[in-house]
């Protein structure tokens, strides 16, 4: 077969790579998108079989993923999925290098991260695509010579014709080009002095191993650029959990409240049947005045939602914090990014109104991940976008502005205050026209069985109303009211005559 060379290489005008491809690594980032996303990187990150990778200087966490990668062998411009076969020349192994402290400078697009000089070796043989079936690839990466990554393609999100034809819609593929098709769960990290190897095979047909060694950097950055920086977040996606970064297990603080199952499908139901101003009598009943949000206004006046909370926090901008924490993956993107089916997104935004918290791209971003509703006292961008989305968003007023007019957006999954209310992740969130409520999800089954008591007696006391008696005794029941109601309750709903 033929081997990956130099002109291999210098032919590559465009490096794609896809982010989610392989089930295994969708479970493991817990997210599964719809579509395929993709991102590119620069031709001069290629590099062949036993070239050394730098990690640089005063970076921590040089991911590995091993990946299959695809040369086009003719150009791809709209072409169907039944086509797209066709358009490639051969398959090949792949490691897909970058560096996790750089995350924060990329703005979503990987260039300081993913684009560094070797940081795509390639090779070492191609294997002729029309030899094999797409469908019918091995993927395996070994770290020191472990096995890490042992995956096919069998079951892959997008197959790799469905990623041509997809690429080839909106810009040419041209011959030599080279798209990099997901990693596998596995992926982590590695150290100087350590070999990576990535193989991919399909028969008896095999690209051999593309071995990659991994040097220390001496080379400090400049300090006009961007610099490494991590967090305990960036040690977990990098070496793909906790344990293996060797953090500390999530114990139960707030974080781990967020996701707490305190609000069972039953109590939800029930929630849901009874109206938001019972609530908060029975919550007052209970020395409880202070749990409404006030001053919003709802995308979906139509629309109720009961979930419990996840909270982000915004502090005023200062223009040097901002250039820290407001860019990359910061906490208003991590906090939309990790929202899960049901929960509700509630952010302090200080009530101010002068710039938006969220805008749409953000607000369906939340909706595709299942959220039941955004929750902001500060203002909203694009509005009449995030109005047409299904999900409701409750909001103080429209603001063209982006954050960093105003606000940076700070930690995710604490104590917040929002519309004059202390949230705290993992309270029971009530909401519609009539207002927000919180709930402490302590209390919420007792409040809940005594709203429902309520209502009921409240019933009993319209049909009163309505048939002509005063409310003076019936509203609220004195004595005789209460023993008629008993009476009306055992007779399943009649009115007493």
């Amino acid at each position: 077969m033929e081997q990956v060379n130099g002109d291999t290489l210098a032919a590559a005008r465009k490096v794609i790579a896809v982010h989610i491809n392989y089930p295994s690594r969708a479970a493991q980032r817990g997210r599964t998108p719809a579509q395929p996303s993709y991102f590119l990187k620069p031709s001069s990150s290629l590099s062949l079989t036993g070239n050394a990778v730098e990690r640089p200087a005063g970076c921590e966490l040089l991911g590995y993923e091993g990946e299959i990668a695809l040369v086009i062998g003719k150009a791809a411009r709209r072409v169907g999925i039944d086509d797209a076969w066709s358009h490639v020349a051969a398959v090949t192994a792949s490691n897909d290098l970058g560096v996790y402290d750089l995350r924060w400078a990329d703005k979503g697009s990987n260039l300081r991260s993913k684009g560094g000089d070797g940081f795509t070796p390639v090779g070492p043989a191609l294997i002729p695509a029309d030899a094999v079936d797409p469908a019918g690839l091995r993927i395996r990466t070994w770290h020191n010579g472990q096995l890490v990554q042992d995956d096919t393609t069998e079951d892959l999100l997008f197959p790799f014709a469905r990623l041509v034809a997809d690429l080839s819609q909106l810009l040419t593929l041209e011959e030599g080009d080279i798209i990099l098709t997901g990693t596998p769960a596995g992926a982590s990290v590695a150290r100087p002095g350590d070999v990576l190897e990535v193989e991919v095979s399909a028969g008896g047909l095999t690209t051999g191993r593309l071995v990659t060694r991994v040097e220390e950097g001496t080379t400090p950055f400049a300090d006009f650029g961007a610099g490494p920086k991590v967090d305990d977040l960036q040690r977990e996606e990098a070496w793909g959990s906790r344990e293996a970064a060797g953090l500390p297990a999530v114990e139960e603080t707030e974080a781990a409240a967020a996701v707490a199952p305190s609000l069972s499908p039953e109590l939800k139901a029930k929630l849901e049947s009874v109206a938001t101003a019972t609530l908060s009598s029975q919550l007052r009943k209970r020395g409880l005045n202070n749990v409404s949000i006030d001053g919003l206004q709802s995308t979906r006046p139509d629309r109720r939602v009961v979930g419990l909370a996840r909270t982000l926090r915004y502090v005023p901008n200062r223009e040097d914090l901002f250039k820290t924490h407001g860019g990359g993956f910061n906490a208003q993107k991590q906090a939309i990014d990790s929202v899960n089916e049901g929960e509700i997104l509630v952010m302090e935004a200080r009530g101010e109104k002068g710039t938006g918290t969220v805008g749409d791209i953000l607000a369906l971003r939340a909706q595709v991940r299942g959220a039941a509703a955004i929750i902001t006292d500060g203002g909203v961008r694009d509005f009449t976008a995030v109005a047409g989305l299904d999900m409701p968003t409750y909001f103080a007023n429209p603001h063209p502005a982006v954050l960093g007019r105003r606000h940076i957006p700070w930690d995710t999954d604490i104590t917040i205050a929002c519309g004059g209310a202390t949230v705290q992740p993992g309270d029971i969130i009530v909401a519609d026209s009539d207002g927000i409520l919180v709930i402490p999800p302590a209390i919420a089954q007792e409040l809940v069985e005594d709203c429902i008591t309520q209502e009921q007696e409240e019933t009993f006391i319209f049909e009163m109303v309505k048939q002509g008696n005063s409310v003076d005794g019936l509203y609220p029941m004195n004595a005789e009211w209460q023993a008629r109601y008993l009476e009306w309750e055992e007779m399943e709903g009649r009115q007493p005559s």
